[in-house]
């Protein structure tokens, strides 16, 4: 009964088909430092798709989709409209733990990539991020969701490129990330997604990080941790000024 068992396993693995790719990917650094000249930062993500030595050949081509997810916070849209010289607010949705950063690079255009189903179950796109109801939010109307979307591109924090993903080889491929001088600080993720003729075949992860460095940073470190410490100094520090105003703009 033993033996019938194990050839029946052997018999099943044999025949079910072996398509396994797995991807690899690093990014060209792992930290962005926040400084005095700061005005933005490029990132390039490097990978390459591994095919295990039994994958048969697709026959359709690669398609990547790369995400970056910044930190995350709650944002409130408000929509307005005029009565007489003053402006009122007709309505309000709030976003709850929305990533302030959101970047789609992709090989080619995210509909023609997957269909709906499959873009809304992944994630993949702008407009999918926010295709299911939000965690702590009422009823998202879609123009609310469009307002949301604009508001963010236009601050360069909502980014889609339809042509970020460049193949290298035929299983290398890079992607390029553009961050704003006004990206907030925190932990970035990094997801990228392999699929072929609309199906999903492989997703990989990764993050970096940007802070503050130097100053920026001590000040920042200071005035949080302590409070106290760094109101003494503040006070001093005008008081200090307001002195040296008064010695040097003073009249003989």
């Amino acid at each position: 009964m033993k033996r019938c068992a194990l050839a029946l396993l052997a018999c099943l693995a044999s025949m079910a088909p072996v398509m396994a790719e797995t991807l690899v990917t690093s990014l060209s650094t792992y930290r962005v430092a926040i400084n005095s000249n700061y005005t933005g930062a490029s990132l390039v993500l490097f990978g390459s798709i591994e095919r295990d030595a039994r994958t048969t050949t697709r026959a359709a081509p690669y398609d990547l989709v790369v995400t970056v997810r910044g930190p995350r916070r709650t944002a409130l849209v408000r929509e307005k409209e005029p009565l007489g010289p003053l402006w009122i607010t007709r309505g309000q949705r709030r976003f709850v733990d929305q990533p302030v950063y959101l970047a789609v690079v992709s090989s080619r255009a995210i509909n023609d990539i997957a269909g709906e189903p499959v873009r809304e179950r992944l994630k993949l796109g702008l407009q999918a991020e926010f295709a299911s109801p939000l965690p702590g939010a009422n009823i998202m109307g879609e123009d609310f969701i469009d307002a949301f979307i604009r508001l963010r591109r236009q601050q360069n924090l909502f980014q889609e490129d339809p042509e970020g993903v460049v193949f290298l080889t035929q299983n290398l491929f890079r992607a390029k990330i553009e961050l704003p001088a006004i990206a907030p600080t925190g932990l970035y993720e990094v997801e990228t997604v392999l699929l072929s003729d609309g199906i999903a075949l492989s997703r990989q992860s990764t993050n970096f990080e940007v802070e503050k460095t130097g100053f920026e940073q001590a000040t920042v470190v200071l005035a949080r941790d302590y409070g106290f410490v760094y109101g003494l100094i503040a006070a001093a520090s005008a008081l200090f000024l307001g002195w040296l105003a008064t010695v040097v703009f003073r009249r003989e």
